[in-house]
């Protein structure tokens, strides 16, 4: 047994030394276009107008901003490729090298734009107040003082937006609380729960029709701008998104993108003032004097912006309806096929950690003095922490150290090394269990400690913690749904991009996810059972 753990173990150093990579640290576009390819971080999870999977083929993304990525890098002579991560974590992705740019509905913020690169406005939004068609918000003046009740108005945003910055500054008698997607947000306000959200207006405009029972509330306030953001130094990569988002401002082609999502309104007319005056209009002094790359100068006819360009605009093609029976079944599907990323994870990951929690164990209650410690403080140091900060010490901070280690092999090593500490406590409880007399006879017998370890010891001490290694084996299977941190898909991550962007399935798509779940749990729970039938029997015999 321990033979096999070993050889599990050297397979995946092997695995890992393969796709482990260096931190690549020359210039960005000069790497992409030798690559051909441009690596864009974003959250399907935000959902639309952004980026979310069609109604027609929820496998396929679009939205505004995936067609806006297509057309951009198509100026560059680059193909796109998509890299989901959370939304939060994007800065993060594009520090440890995981993405090449950033691009979400992510508004220019000068802390941002101190740590980063910051292109030119692609966007104008403002933020508008929502709050349920009966309640009691009738303006933003209400908000400066407590409820009737005494109680403070309760608003719910997506955490880290520009909207949760302006309600922090604005005061008054609000409390907030932050949230992962936009429409749970507007869920819970319409269920009652929240007072309030806070959206940017193409979020309120595009998710109007799905959620009646709110409303607008007075004119849409604090208006800002969506930029790309690159890696701080990548100033030739910055440029060259400046210079397409001109070139396709001027063909009209950014006009036609907009009007497919019903995006585009008066306040985009800034977009021109931005792109005729040569610099960032508008936004931080320190990043007034950054011209933009190669762009032609306001007297040159050329660079008029587009005349009357609504009768060229083609309406977004019609999505054909599908029955309710054929979206479950594309439901099922998906979601199916996520499980499979939690069962392999798993199926990998529980190996190893039994492998070095057995390890740990046996050093901790035969080793030599000196290892006793080390491996105690290892044991009470990964007990002691979460998994997703472990996750993101892999993830994020190694980059920092010249080491890029890909999400799979992130994950897996996350909850290897997470598990084992617990492992190891169940091991060494099996070991203790077993009488110090069948270490000494199987010594007097000539046998070495190692080797009355493997054929006497850890065979019996496996015997009894079956039980509990097993259910360890079954959390494994839920807890995989914290690797989303570090830009799985897997089964949680996939039901929730579908639920926050199908909301009226969602008692259907809740259904299929914990069957998924109960169909990969419920089979160890009986092979534990005859296993333990099995050996109980032997005994007797």
């Amino acid at each position: 047994m321990i033979s096999c753990f070993r050889l599990v173990a050297a397979l995946f150093c092997v695995w890992l030394t393969i796709t482990a990579t260096p931190a690549f640290a020359g210039d960005t576009l000069a790497a992409a276009k030798a690559a051909g390819s441009l690596s864009w971080g974003a959250d399907q999870e935000g959902g639309a107008p952004y980026i979310f999977p069609s109604e027609a083929d929820q496998e396929t993304l679009i939205g505004f901003e995936v067609e806006l990525a297509d057309a951009l890098t198509k100026q560059m002579g680059l193909k796109i490729a998509f890299q989901q991560s959370q939304w939060d974590a994007l800065p993060s992705m594009l520090q440890a090298r995981k993405v090449d740019f950033i691009m979400n509905g992510y508004e220019f913020m000068t802390d941002r734009a101190e740590a980063m690169e910051t292109s030119i406005p692609y966007y104008v939004y403002a933020l508008q107040l929502e709050v349920r068609k009966d309640g009691p918000i009738q303006d933003w003046e209400q908000l400066k003082t407590a409820k009737p009740d005494g109680e403070k108005w309760r608003f719910g945003v997506l955490g880290g937006s520009a909207a949760e910055e302006y309600l922090t500054e604005f005061g008054g008698a609000i409390e907030v609380a932050s949230y992962d997607g936009v429409t749970d947000a507007m869920r819970e306000v319409e269920t009652g729960k929240l007072d309030a959200t806070l959206q940017d207006t193409p979020i309120a405009s595009f998710y109007a029709k799905d959620f009646p029972n709110l409303r607008f509330v007075g004119e849409a306030v604090a208006p800002g701008y969506y930029v790309v953001y690159a890696r701080k130094g990548d100033r030739e990569l910055i440029d060259a998104f400046n210079t397409a988002f001109v070139a396709l401002y001027r063909s009209g082609e950014l006009e036609r993108i907009y009007k497919n999502y019903g995006m585009w309104n008066a306040d985009q007319a800034e977009l021109a003032a931005i792109i005729d005056s040569g610099k960032f209009y508008g936004l931080a002094a320190a990043l007034t004097e950054a011209p933009v790359a190669e762009v032609a100068s306001a007297d040159d006819p050329s660079a008029a912006p587009p005349e009357a360009t609504a009768a060229a605009v083609a309406p977004p093609p019609p999505v054909a309806e599908k029955s309710k029976l054929e979206n479950a079944a594309d439901y099922a599907r998906l979601l199916g096929t996520a499980s499979l990323m939690t069962v392999f994870l798993s199926l990998v990951s529980f190996p190893l950690a039994i492998a070095i929690g057995l390890s740990v164990a046996i050093g901790r209650l035969y080793g030599p003095g000196w290892i006793k410690l080390p491996l105690t403080a290892y044991v009470e140091f990964l007990r002691g922490t979460p998994l997703m900060l472990q996750l993101y010490f892999i993830f994020y901070f190694l980059p920092e150290l010249g080491i890029i280690i890909p999400a799979i092999p992130t994950a897996i090593i996350g909850l290897a090394i997470n598990y084992s500490a617990y492992e190891s406590e169940i091991y060494r409880a099996g070991l203790q269990a077993i009488p110090g007399g069948q270490m000494e006879a199987a010594l007097s017998l000539g046998m070495s400690r190692p080797q009355a370890l493997q054929r006497i010891i850890v065979p019996q001490a496996f015997r009894i913690v079956i039980p509990p290694v097993v259910n360890d084996f079954i959390a494994m299977f839920k807890d995989t749904s914290v690797c989303s941190v570090v830009t799985i898909v897997e089964l949680t991550k996939q039901f929730s991009v579908l639920s926050r962007n199908n909301v009226s399935d969602l008692v259907v798509l809740m259904g299929f996810t914990g069957l998924f779940y109960l169909l990969m749990s419920y089979p160890m729970s009986l092979v534990a059972r005859k296993i333990e039938a099995s050996l109980g029997n032997e005994v007797r015999t």
